[in-house]
C-alpha cells in the first residue's frame, strides 16, 4: 500500500512538471543551449566557415558533394559568429563548442594519432582533404594570419578573429603562401 502511494506520488509530480512545461535537458543539451550566453565582462572570440573557394572550383569537387546541402550558395558554412573564450582555450576548443552548437557535421584526428602532435581537422559539413582536388582541405587563419601550428596548440585571446578556409590550392587561394625552408624538407609559412 505504502509502496503504491509512492509511485503514485510520484507519477503525479512527473505529470505536474509536464504540463507545467519545464524542459528537462540532458547536461550535453543545457551545454550546448548556454554556450554563448556572452556577458558585458565576457572575454570573447569571433570565428566563421567558409568554402567559397570550391564556388570556382565546383569541377574539381567530388561529385557526390555537388550540393547546397554541402557548399551553400555564397560558399558560407558559418557567418562570422561570436564565443565566449574560456582560459585556456584553444582555436580547436572554439571549433568544437561551435561545430557542436551549429549542429556542423565535423571529423578529426586526435594529437596523440598524429606526428604534429595536435588536432588535424579532417572534415567540416562533409567536405574532407582532397574532396576538391590534390591540393584541397581545411586551413585556419587568426586575425587574418596562417599559424604554422596545429588547431589545438594555438591558445587564444580576447578579441581573436578565428576564420577556417577550405582551400582547394594548398592556401593560396585563400591569401597563404608557403616558402619552402632550404635547410630542411618540411613546409614553412612565410
Amino acid at each position: 500500500m505504502r509502496k503504491d502511494l509512492l509511485l503514485l506520488a510520484f507519477i503525479a509530480l512527473l505529470v505536474a512538471v509536464l504540463i507545467s512545461g519545464t524542459k528537462i535537458q540532458s547536461v550535453d543539451e543545457y551545454y550546448l543551449t548556454h554556450i554563448d550566453d556572452i556577458r558585458e565582462d565576457s572575454e570573447t572570440v569571433t570565428i566563421s566557415i567558409r568554402a567559397d573557394t570550391i564556388l570556382q572550383n565546383w569541377d574539381k569537387l567530388s561529385p557526390e558533394l555537388r550540393s547546397e546541402k554541402y557548399v551553400p550558395k555564397d560558399g558560407v558554412i558559418l557567418k562570422e559568429t561570436e564565443y565566449v573564450l574560456r582560459p585556456g582555450d584553444t582555436v580547436f576548443d572554439i571549433l568544437h563548442r561551435t561545430v557542436r552548437h551549429n549542429r556542423i557535421h565535423m571529423e578529426f584526428q586526435g594529437a596523440d594519432e598524429n606526428a604534429f602532435g595536435s588536432v588535424y581537422i579532417k572534415g567540416i559539413h562533409h567536405l574532407y582533404e582532397f574532396s576538391c582536388g590534390p591540393l584541397s582541405g581545411w586551413m585556419y587563419a587568426v586575425n587574418g594570419t596562417f599559424p604554422d601550428y596545429g588547431v589545438s596548440k594555438y591558445v587564444l585571446e580576447d578579441g581573436d578573429v578565428i576564420e577556417f578556409h577550405y582551400t582547394c590550392d594548398l592556401g593560396r587561394d585563400v591569401g597563404h603562401e608557403f616558402k619552402r625552408n632550404m635547410n630542411e624538407n618540411e613546409v614553412k609559412v612565410k
